[in-house]
């Protein structure tokens, strides 16, 4: 399966990687192609609500920045991973304007499945980014949820929640 990962967190090497990687790892194993992109490192501006992309552009988005990288990895993609910290009860900044910006495409042909993975300091902060991930982006989308996993505190960076990520990576199909 083509799965693609959008990282939002702004830390290469922090809480989120680490999950992000480990699925990575296990869907690997398993023979899946897994294409992270980082999105804080990319310059991603937020829609403009133009509708360029639904009359003149044929489904391309008139901004000319980074998410033009993104749009054929979304065509391709049958799995979408959305990856963030969750710092204020959703998404970072720049994974919401990525997420935005997929509304050019409308909905990407391809793409089938979904998953959530979060991080955070805190344990009560994920229910608006779940909540927006389950009612807005998967039914959409009409996505099938493969999962939603979260590490909070302690938890970040623990063998348990790597291996838990490993294993769901492992056993996608």
């Amino acid at each position: 399966m083509n799965i693609l990962v959008l990282n939002g967190s702004p830390r290469p090497d922090g809480n989120t990687a680490a999950l992000v990687n480990a699925f990575l790892e296990g869907a690997a194993e398993n023979g899946h192609k897994v294409t992270v992109v980082p999105v804080c490192q990319r310059k991603i501006g937020g829609c403009l609500a133009c509708e360029y992309c639904h009359t003149k552009g044929n489904g391309k988005c008139i901004q000319q920045d980074d998410m033009q990288e993104i749009y054929p990895l979304l065509e391709e993609a049958e799995m979408i991973v959305l990856a963030s910290p969750i710092y204020y009860h959703s998404f970072t900044g720049q994974l919401q304007c990525a997420i935005n910006r997929i509304y050019a495409l409308d909905k990407p042909k391809n793409l089938k499945k979904a998953a959530l993975i979060m991080s955070s300091g805190s344990n009560h902060v994920f229910c608006g980014a779940i909540f927006e991930y389950q009612n807005s982006f998967l039914n959409y989308l009409n996505l099938k949820d493969m999962g939603i996993y979260s590490a909070y505190g302690k938890e970040n960076k623990s063998e348990a929640k790597l291996n838990e990520l490993r294993t769901f990576g492992r056993k996608l199909k």
